[in-house]
């Protein structure tokens, strides 16, 4: 008998219908929380920044976990570490361009 443990559904990389619908749900009340502060004028300026970094933070792990089954992988330190080298690169070039934007004044 042949052992087809490498091929069978449960070490699939894909996920259940229940994961999938849970994770529609909630990046959609992930996204209708900020519209909804921002559509209704509910919170000052400052808060509602706050409110949509939070949102979409959370909207990112959601992804992350529903959708690519980040905690699926065999191996998903590897993954892990490359999401966290990727974030840190971005993190850099984002707080450069606002640091130079904001410095660079004309005078």
């Amino acid at each position: 008998m042949e052992n087809h443990n490498s091929h069978s559904p449960s070490h699939d990389s894909h996920g259940s219908m229940k994961s999938y619908v849970i994770g529609f749900v909630l990046s959609i009340i992930l996204t209708i929380i900020p519209i909804a502060i921002v559509m209704n004028d509910m919170l000052s300026k400052q808060l509602t920044i706050i409110v949509i970094l939070i949102m979409a933070g959370l909207q990112f792990v959601v992804q992350l976990f529903f959708f690519m089954h980040l905690k699926d992988e065999a191996k998903p330190r590897y993954n892990t570490m490359a999401l966290v080298f990727g974030l840190i690169i971005l993190l850099t070039v984002v707080a450069g361009s606002i640091w130079i934007m904001s410095y660079n004044v004309v005078g």
